[in-house]
């Protein structure tokens, strides 16, 4: 089944959170918190303004991102544990570009 969120709603796939602590202390699954941690799946195709002028998501498929805890619904999409929410609730977008050191 394909899915396709309306408006400015977002799908995101949770990424597990590690097992261990930087300790090497394994963390049972009734002790672990949900990530608050994703990958964008789909996203719709935004909202509009005032105006009826369509402003496009800046988010797209394949983003990682950061939610908040309590953000979005939780769905079962093709037996895959989703979440949908509004592009709102999203934080920020985790970059893979490491920073440049700067000069002191």
């Amino acid at each position: 089944m394909h899915f396709r969120p309306l408006h400015d709603r977002v799908v995101v796939r949770r990424i597990e959170a590690e097992e261990k602590t930087s300790g090497g202390i394994i963390i049972p699954d009734t002790a672990k918190e949900k990530p608050q941690e994703g990958e964008v799946v789909a996203v719709g195709l935004g909202a509009r303004d005032d105006n009826g002028n369509l402003i496009e998501l800046a988010v797209k498929a394949g983003d990682r991102v950061l939610f908040g805890k309590w953000s979005g619904t939780e769905v079962k999409i093709d037996g895959e544990d989703l979440l949908i929410m509004k592009e709102s609730d999203i934080l920020g977008v985790i970059d893979n570009v490491v920073p440049l050191k700067q000069a002191a």
